[in-house]
């Protein structure tokens, strides 16, 4: 059938979505942790600050997003010539771009999760490990991070499905080179430009839709698998 007809430019888009969206998640993931356990543990001057920093990519056009992050590490930005000039690196228009792209759109909504679970932990459990000799970080990864699981878990799989789907940040920033930072939506994009090329977009989108639901739904039963542990 000519709808699972993929050609070998699909299968590098999907590919590169697939490993764009597990690499951003993965970086992303311990700092999420650390900005999450921050704004629900701690109080502190600048806190609404910090907060509203990291929420801000929810609400940003991701045009925008890709925007400034081309003036910060573009070529000429004042990150992006640094490590040119002093390492022969570049990050604009690359793999690297797309993933650094993605990891920004998505961060919020790991941070949110990850938060929201650590403030449904009883801060009494963590005040008794330390009265029973345990250290910060001890009290951290023996009674935190278990209880916290499940929605470290689910900000893990919802960083994953919004990496599938991110297109204006991407395009912007990392370009639409296929083989190098032709993710999912932009192949579909490309596609939807050309005239005759209406059952490649099609095809896409279906992959994608499939991608994103097997995403979700992975993330409520792994929950619900867990909670029931806990």
């Amino acid at each position: 059938m000519e709808i699972f007809n993929f050609s070998y430019e699909e299968m590098q888009a999907l590919v590169l979505s697939i490993k764009v969206a597990t690499i951003c998640a993965v970086i992303s993931l311990p700092f999420a942790i650390g900005v999450g356990w921050l704004l629900a543990r701690k109080d502190f001057k600048g806190k609404w600050f910090l907060d509203g920093f990291v929420q801000l990519p929810l609400v940003l056009p991701p045009v925008t997003i890709g925007f400034l992050l081309l003036l910060i590490f573009g070529t000429r930005g004042f990150i992006g010539r640094f490590l040119m000039e002093q390492f022969d690196i570049r990050i604009s228009f690359t793999f690297w771009a797309a993933v650094l792209a993605s990891m920004v759109v998505s961060f919020p909504l790991v941070v949110r999760a990850i938060k929201v679970a650590i403030e449904m932990v009883d801060t009494e459990l963590e005040s008794a490990a330390r009265t029973l000799g345990a250290g910060p970080w001890k009290t951290f990864f023996t009674i935190t991070i278990p209880l916290a699981f499940p929605g470290i878990v689910s900000g893990f799989i919802l960083s994953f499905a919004r990496c599938l789907g991110e297109f204006g940040a991407t395009i912007t920033f990392a370009g639409n080179i296929i083989g190098q930072t032709q993710t999912l939506p932009l192949a579909i994009f490309s596609a939807m430009e050309v005239p005759g090329r209406e059952m490649v977009a099609f095809r896409l989108a279906l992959v994608s839709v499939v991608l994103s639901f097997m995403a979700m739904v992975g993330s409520e039963f792994i929950n619900r698998k867990l909670i029931k542990k806990s």
